[in-house]
């Protein structure tokens, strides 16, 4: 019983390029999270995965419905939009939060006109993607952008960590603040992107927020965080499935609803920042 349940969907090929697909998202994109929460960016993710539409949209239209082309199109866009909105930003001496959504806007709007006027290119399927339809291209792609995320990150690990924590200080070494910052951005593209093939641009981003959101009630510690937010979106990623498959329900929205349901249980009895934390006599 337990071996139908849990062990003989990934028998199925599908399942298992889905399960592996997850896991590199889940692997590469909580890491991220972590950092965007401490930046009090987690509402950045939200507003790329509109912005890398039209750069999708386009490399459909260019390459025929691609998974390459469409992938560099979203990296392409998604790097101009941040790079936009902060140059808008300094240029205006205005916030960047404001800028990047009104980019982001505008770069929505254009990607859902050039979707409705390309043909074989589904606008349902961009926005909400299909998990269980993830082929060797998508999980290539997916592979990748999570490679590409984890050495990044490594490379960029202490020099981020510093300016995230004290970025006045970085400044007043020379230690080039603004250069990190729009590494760092890059990488969140990058993750967005690589997630949208399973995931779809408006789901992308809950594999990567989620878990660090859940994860900051359970550790306090910069690792501590990281290790519980991948280890929080690796379960989610095997329940989600395993949901999606006996259920019969669309495996993106169930990932993230079991991630959602992870934070939720944390909200509540997680050891700190929790309801009932904070009623505990000290």
């Amino acid at each position: 019983m337990i071996e139908a349940l849990l062990v003989a969907p990934f028998d199925l090929g599908f399942m298992r390029r889905a399960l592996a697909g997850c896991l590199a998202l889940s692997l590469a994109g909580p890491p991220l999270g972590v950092f965007l929460v401490l930046r009090r960016m987690s509402l950045t993710t939200d507003v790329l995965q509109h912005g890398i539409l039209p750069g999708i949209a386009l490399g459909a239209m260019l390459g025929g419905a691609g998974l390459a082309a469409m992938g560099l199109g979203g990296l392409i866009a998604g790097l101009v939009v941040t790079l936009l909105a902060g140059a808008l930003a300094r240029a205006t001496a205005g916030q960047e939060d404001s800028q990047l959504a009104g980019v982001t806007m505008v770069a929505l709007a254009a990607g859902v006109a050039i979707v409705s006027t390309t043909r074989g290119v589904d606008l349902t399927h961009l926005l909400f993607g299909s998990v269980l339809a993830v082929d060797d291209a998508a999980l290539f792609l997916m592979a990748g952008a999570g490679t590409v995320c984890l050495l990044g990150l490594a490379l960029i690990w202490r020099p981020l960590i510093v300016e995230s924590v004290d970025p006045g200080f970085l400044a007043a070494v020379g230690g080039g603040g603004g250069i990190w910052h729009l590494a760092f951005m890059a990488l969140v593209v990058t993750c967005v992107v690589g997630g949208f093939a399973a995931l779809g641009t408006l789901m992308s981003v809950g594999l990567m927020m989620l878990p660090a959101i859940a994860a900051r009630h359970w550790a306090q510690t910069l690792a501590g965080m990281v290790g519980m937010a991948v280890a929080i979106a690796v379960m989610a990623s095997l329940a989600g499935l395993l949901i999606s498959f006996h259920a019969d329900i669309p495996a993106g929205p169930a990932v993230v609803l079991t991630a959602g349901a992870v934070w939720g249980v944390g909200l509540i009895f997680g050891r700190f920042n929790a309801v009932l934390a904070r009623r505990r006599p000290d």
